[in-house]
C-alpha cells in the first residue's frame, strides 16, 4: 500500500478537488482528519524526470499524486551563486558564497539540513572531482570564502598518484559542523582537526568551487591525519540519478565497485609525493555505515553550535556571519559592502609538473 501525506492548505486543496472522483474510482479514499491520506493498491513509482509533466499526465490522478509526495519530500530550491575575487591559482583568489545576492558565510550561515526530516544535507563544493588545486574555506577570514591553501608562501596542489588524477569526487564540507580540536573521538583515540566536516560527492556531475549541492549520506572513513581525527563522509547529489539507488555504504560497492576501495588508497598515499608517510586509518580502513556516519555529523553540528555561541574557544576562527540569528558574530550591509566586487577572470598558468604522474610502490592499479 503506498501512502501519501499531504499537509492541509488552501492552495493544495484546490488542486486536489479535480482529482477526488478519478482517484474514488481507481480505489483511493480520502479522510476527514487533519491531513488528507490517499491509498491505493498500485505503487505510485517515483519521478524520473524534472521535466514539465504533459497536459495529460498533470490530470492524471496516480500521476498528480506522485507530483505533490515529490513536492513535500524534495529538497527545496536554493539559491546560492558565488562571487569570485581576482584570478584563480593565484594568493589574492577568492570565492564569497551569496544568498541572494548577500555574501554569506559557507561555514556558518548555510543550514546544514535542507529538509526538516534531516535526510537531505547542504554541502559546499571546495574542489571539483579531476583537479588538483588544495582549495578549502578559509577558516579565518572574514566570512570564509574559499581560496587555494598554501605552505610556504607558495600554492598547495595534490600529486596525481597513479592510476589517479586529482581528487576522485567532488570535495568539500558540511556548513555547520566542527571537528572539535580540545574533543578526543573514544573509537579513534584522536582530537578534531580543527575543520568543518570533509565530504566525497560521489556522483557523476563534476561541481564548482562554492557550489551549494544537496546531497544524502553513505558512510564515513575515518583518516588518521598527523594524530588527528579527520573524517570523510560519503554522500551523493539527491540529483543523481544513480540516488535513489544509494541509500547506505553497502549499496557503493554494489553499484560502483571499486570506489570504496580507491578512495581508501587514495587518502592513504596522497601525501607520499611531498615527502611524508602514509597516512593511517581507525577501524583498520573500513568504511562505516550511514548511521554511525549520521552519529559523527550530529556531533560535530553539536561541536559548531558551542563555538558560534561562544561556549568553545573560537581560537584563530572568524565566526563572522550574516544570517545566524542571535549571534554576537553578525555583521551588517555597511560591512559586506566592503568585499570587493567579482570578477570573472581566466585562470592563472600552473606549472606543468602538477600534470605529472607519481608511481607510488605498494598502490594498488
Amino acid at each position: 500500500v503506498q501512502v501519501v501525506y499531504v499537509p492541509r492548505n488552501t492552495q493544495l486543496t484546490h488542486l486536489l478537488q479535480p482529482m477526488t472522483r478519478p482517484l474514488a474510482r481507481l480505489g483511493f479514499h480520502t479522510s476527514t482528519a487533519s491531513r488528507r491520506v490517499w491509498r491505493t493498491s498500485a505503487t505510485v513509482a517515483p519521478p524520473t524526470s524534472t521535466a514539465p509533466p504533459s497536459f495529460s499526465s498533470f490530470y492524471s490522478p496516480i500521476s498528480r499524486a506522485a507530483q505533490i509526495s515529490r513536492h513535500f519530500s524534495s529538497p527545496p530550491k536554493m539559491s546560492y551563486t558565488v562571487r569570485k575575487i581576482a584570478q584563480p591559482y593565484t594568493l589574492e583568489h577568492r570565492v564569497f558564497v551569496e544568498k541572494d545576492g548577500v555574501p554569506v558565510s559557507p561555514f556558518h550561515d548555510i543550514p546544514l539540513y535542507a529538509n526538516e526530516q534531516q535526510t537531505i544535507l547542504n554541502m559546499v563544493v571546495e574542489i571539483p572531482r579531476w583537479t588538483n588545486a588544495k582549495q578549502e574555506i578559509s577558516k579565518d577570514d572574514f566570512l570564509n570564502p574559499i581560496k587555494q591553501d598554501t605552505k610556504k608562501g607558495k600554492l598547495r596542489f595534490v600529486r596525481n598518484c597513479f592510476p589517479h588524477k586529482g581528487y576522485l569526487w567532488n570535495y568539500g564540507a558540511f556548513p555547520r559542523t566542527w571537528e572539535d580540536p580540545n574533543s578526543v573521538h573514544p573509537e579513534t583515540k584522536a582530537k578534531g582537526d580543527n575543520d568543518p566536516l570533509d565530504v566525497c560527492e560521489i556522483g557523476e556531475l563534476v561541481g564548482y568551487p562554492g557550489q551549494v549541492k544537496q546531497v544524502k549520506v553513505l558512510g564515513v572513513m575515518a583518516l588518521i591525519d598527523e594524530e588527528e581525527t579527520d573524517w570523510k563522509i560519503i554522500v551523493i547529489d539527491v540529483n543523481d540519478p544513480l540516488a535513489p539507488k544509494l541509500n547506505d555504504i553497502e549499496d557503493v560497492e554494489r553499484h560502483l565497485p571499486g570506489l570504496l576501495r580507491a578512495t581508501n588508497e587514495w587518502f592513504r598515499i596522497y601525501k607520499i609525493p611531498d615527502g611524508k608517510p602514509e597516512n593511517q586509518f581507525a577501524f583498520s580502513g573500513e568504511c562505516k555505515n550511514k548511521k554511525y556516519a549520521e552519529d559523527v555529523i550530529r556531533e560535530c553540528s553539536d561541536a559548531w553550535e558551542k563555538l558560534i555561541s561562544g561556549k568553545t574557544p573560537r581560537g584563530e576562527i572568524s565566526l563572522a556571519n550574516s544570517q545566524v540569528e542571535g549571534s554576537a558574530d553578525r555583521v551588517d550591509q555597511s560591512q559586506l559592502a566592503a568585499i570587493p566586487r567579482g570578477e570573472n577572470l581566466a585562470p592563472a598558468p600552473i606549472d606543468g609538473s602538477i600534470d605529472k604522474w607519481f608511481f607510488i610502490s605498494g598502490a594498488a592499479v
